[in-house]
């Protein structure tokens, strides 16, 4: 059904595109109602408008406070059209019908980026904008609601097309977008609030995002994906990227990994390599070269197509070696002009800068079939004074700074897992195993194939308590000469006497790194 549009309340914060849909307005005769700053701001263009306050009888109050929240202007929406009594009542109080809404909302989460002034922000959370629009949303079957700038060109073509009219499924289309935009507008608010509380879980939770971009696909080709923004500046990531393909949702997924990996690297230039999610290569050095050199080498076989991300900036020379295999995407703080030079003879590699990245969501979510879990992302950094030493030998103090970079890496391999490293760099990674056994298995197997020189007087952390002494004699016997893990198994002791017998210094965290 096509509907006749006679009045607009046109009541908008951001002015951008609206010359065009006065001009449309203006052509189909349809009356304007507006007030404050939108008002005067028609008026000026030369359109005729009435003022919102003599169109209602009744002042704008309380600091502007109360101003469209009359029954003239809801009734006006609300009504039905083919309802006898509704019109009735309408003709009884002489209330003319409202038929299209051009809203949208003063800016919260503008506010929000640019101030702590709590007055301002309360001040700027919308009252009446949100409720014409969910008048306007709920009946849309008589009333055209338009809350994006960008949908005005939309509502043109609608109204040229049926001579100031607007269709049915337009409408619907249209509501769908204002309720998206209402529960997107107070789940901000509310999320807001929650921050300011410290309220990390509370009874009710509604996560915001606005889409980014649709990607290619999801994971495989055949699912469907797109990449949303869950943030006050909802335009953008915090990182950009400069150069290469789209990013696709397993890019994303493990660029994503990387910087949470990257992000625990603190004491010097740190590289990660990521595959599938999954750390296959970490290494912290003085040197920038030597930290990319060595987090590659832990397993160059995996690192191919896979994700390195920097917390330095990239210089010819890195470039070069970085050319040399073939890298997905490529993460750093920085790339100095001849890196860059050198990087996009690849065509397909997506260069990515992180410099103005900064960590800012302290949760992780996963959501499965009409429910979801919410938790504390796994920050904890080991206090070394924490760490108690359960074998006869103890470690010295250059090994307990690298115990606790090796246990560090451990929570972000998929569980079980287990981490070699040697001088703040893995040298085989074992992860996501059922067993823990295989986990070993795999992290010798690994070290073996690509740093057998390693092994000897190496680190083994573990995600999670031994629950037998086979997976440690494995890594026992292989060279490894230091253990981390949190303990709490009830063979713990049978444990400890298979790493004094062995004449290993072996540490219980009380902290488990499960990450499946």
């Amino acid at each position: 059904m096509n509907l006749k549009i006679k009045n607009a309340l046109v009541s908008v914060s951001n002015k951008e595109n609206i010359i065009p849909l006065l001009k449309i307005l203006k052509k189909f005769n349809i009356k304007i109602i507006s007030s404050g700053g939108t008002y005067n701001f028609i008026k000026k263009l030369g359109y005729n408008c009435i003022e919102l306050s003599k169109y209602t009888g009744f002042n704008e109050m309380l600091d502007g406070r109360v101003k469209t929240l009359h029954p003239k202007i809801h009734a006006g929406i609300l009504h039905d059209r083919q309802n006898k009594s509704h019109k009735n009542e309408m003709l009884k109080q002489n209330f003319p019908s409202i038929d299209l809404i051009v809203v949208n909302f003063y800016p919260f989460q503008k506010v929000v980026k640019e101030t702590k002034n709590f007055k301002k922000i309360i001040e700027n959370i919308d009252i009446g904008g949100p409720t014409m629009v969910r008048s306007a949303a709920k009946n849309y079957k008589n009333v055209t609601i338009i809350t994006n700038k960008n949908d005005y060109t939309s509502l043109i073509k609608e109204l040229e097309k049926y001579k100031g009219k607007t269709s049915l499924k337009f409408r619907q289309l249209m509501s769908s977008k204002a309720f998206g935009l209402t529960a997107y507008y107070d789940s901000m608010i509310a999320n807001w609030f929650n921050n300011k509380l410290n309220i990390q879980f509370p009874e009710r939770k509604t996560i915001f995002g606005r889409k980014l971009k649709r990607l290619r696909y999801g994971e495989n080709p055949h699912q469907n994906s797109s990449i949303y923004v869950n943030d006050y500046n909802d335009t953008e990531l915090s990182f950009s990227q400069l150069h290469g393909k789209e990013l696709s949702y397993n890019n994303y997924n493990d660029i994503f990994a990387a910087l949470d990996t990257l992000d625990s690297l603190k004491k010097g230039a740190g590289t990660v390599i990521i595959k599938h999610a999954n750390p296959c290569g970490v290494s912290e050095n003085r040197d920038t070269m030597e930290s990319f050199r060595n987090a590659l080498n832990c397993d160059p076989l995996s690192a191919f197509g896979g994700v390195i991300a920097c917390n330095y900036r990239i210089s010819e020379k890195i470039a070069s070696e970085i050319s040399k295999n073939f890298i997905e995407v490529i993460l750093a703080k920085g790339f100095d002009s001849k890196s860059l030079k050198v990087l996009k003879k690849k065509k397909n590699l997506r260069i990515i800068d992180i410099s103005k990245y900064k960590p800012k969501n302290i949760t992780s979510i996963k959501t499965f079939d009409g429910s979801f879990l919410i938790q504390n992302k796994n920050k904890m950094i080991l206090d070394s004074k924490k760490l108690k030493c359960v074998t006869k030998l103890k470690p010295n103090k250059k090994e307990l700074s690298e115990i606790k970079f090796a246990f560090n890496i451990s929570k972000y391999v998929k569980s079980n897992a287990i981490v070699l490293c040697k001088n703040f760099s893995t040298i085989g990674i074992g992860a996501g195993q059922p067993s823990r056994l295989d986990s070993c298995k795999i992290a010798i197997q690994k070290a073996k194939k690509f740093l057998p020189k390693k092994i000897k007087n190496s680190i083994a952390a573990s995600d999670a308590f031994f629950p037998f002494s086979d997976g440690l004699k494995i890594l026992i016997k292989a060279g490894v000469k230091i253990i981390v893990q949190p303990g709490g198994s009830i063979r713990d002791q049978e444990i400890i006497n298979a790493a004094d017998k062995a004449k290993i210094k072996m540490l219980f965290t009380s902290v488990r790194h499960f990450n499946h």
